[in-house]
């Protein structure tokens, strides 16, 4: 009696494809192992000619080093960690930043991984993760305080690092800034030449650095202008349902404004749905300015006053100084500050 199986064609193997190696990209191009692994290191002794053969191999094949290998070889891992906020993003800040970064690691060994935040958090859990586990080279952070303690931790375990924004603690360290006192110093500027007097501040959470510089940028302009600040309740941290809530009752009131400026894209939106939430328009009722990452609050309302940040050159400045601290830079030399773009200037 025949087995129902008897005669029967077996299934053909899954395939599987090999990771390649070093050694399959040796084989493909007729080189040593070790010519390969040195022409991908660009070292100085091979060829240009040797080396772009090998490079259009490995790119071909989608040869990508083992980590677990380098970190083992090297003590490296050639990773840069971002760790960035998750909360409510809608101008493109957090994609300008990585694309930034993303542009200079393109040409090194190091890779970029998130590690995803969110504000209301504790700050020191995704640095102490990355310090613990040795998950990576270095570190960028961003919305640092006077006296942040992920920089005295970062400092104190000697991981090289950079920064989004400055810190006041008297130790010195990477980083790269937007000029956020020159920014709210020109905005109150060009509010008053517009005949504003009245002036509100969207501004940052109290506990970030850059209050201070936009605070101080804010004020001194309005003593030199003679111009009168109007208390807004809520902050850029603030969520965008009640940055409207709030600007419709504050445009409501018999303490109206008649110019305001904003620390963020996104609250500029919001700000500008409670000006019309209370039946004001922009540009004939009340001037507004706010800083943008991309250009789309002129899409939303052509009569923003608005001033570029350059966040994908941050990421590029950022990348950049983390690697120079890699490779033995003196912090000191890895800091940089950009200054606001106005359209009219």
């Amino acid at each position: 009696m025949k087995n129902g199986n008897e005669g029967a064609i077996p299934a053909p193997a899954a395939e599987t494809r090999e990771r390649p190696t070093l050694k399959t990209i040796a084989f493909m191009t007729g080189l040593g192992i070790t010519t390969v692994s040195r022409a991908l290191k660009d070292a100085p002794d091979i060829g240009a000619e040797t080396k772009e053969r090998v490079r259009m191999v490995a790119r071909q094949l989608g040869y990508q080093p083992n980590r677990a290998g380098v970190r083992l070889r090297t003590g490296k891992t050639n990773v840069i960690a971002l760790v960035l906020s998750i909360d409510e993003e809608i101008m493109g800040f957090s994609n300008q930043m990585v694309f930034g970064i993303s542009e200079v690691l393109s040409n090194t060994p190091y890779h970029i991984v998130v590690t995803p935040h969110s504000h209301s958090k504790d700050p020191m859990l995704p640095i102490r993760y990355i310090l613990e586990t040795g998950s990576a080279d270095g570190v960028i952070i961003s919305r640092t305080e006077p006296d942040d303690p992920r920089v005295r931790l970062l400092v104190e375990q000697n991981m090289p690092f950079a920064t989004h924004g400055r810190t006041d603690c008297g130790l010195m360290h990477p980083y790269h800034d937007y000029d956020n006192e020159a920014f709210a110093r020109q905005a109150v500027e060009r509010l008053v030449k517009r005949g504003r007097r009245r002036i509100a501040l969207l501004q940052p959470p109290s506990k970030l650095t850059y209050y201070t510089h936009t605070r101080n940028g804010f004020l001194s302009a309005l003593h030199q202008a003679g111009a009168e600040e109007v208390p807004l309740r809520v902050t850029i941290d603030s969520p965008l349902a009640d940055i409207r809530d709030a600007v419709e009752a504050l445009m409501r009131s018999d303490n109206a404004p008649d110019g305001i400026v904003c620390s963020a894209g996104s609250g500029a939106i919001a700000v500008n749905a409670g000006i019309e939430a209370a039946g004001r328009h922009v540009g004939r009722d009340i001037d507004l300015v706010s800083k943008q990452s991309i250009p789309i609050l002129n899409w939303i309302r052509p009569e923003i006053i608005t001033a570029f940040e350059d966040v994908r050159e941050s990421g590029r400045e950022l990348a950049s100084a983390v690697i120079a601290r890699i490779d033995g830079a003196a912090p000191e030399q890895l800091q940089s500050i950009s200054l606001p773009v106005w359209p009219d200037a």
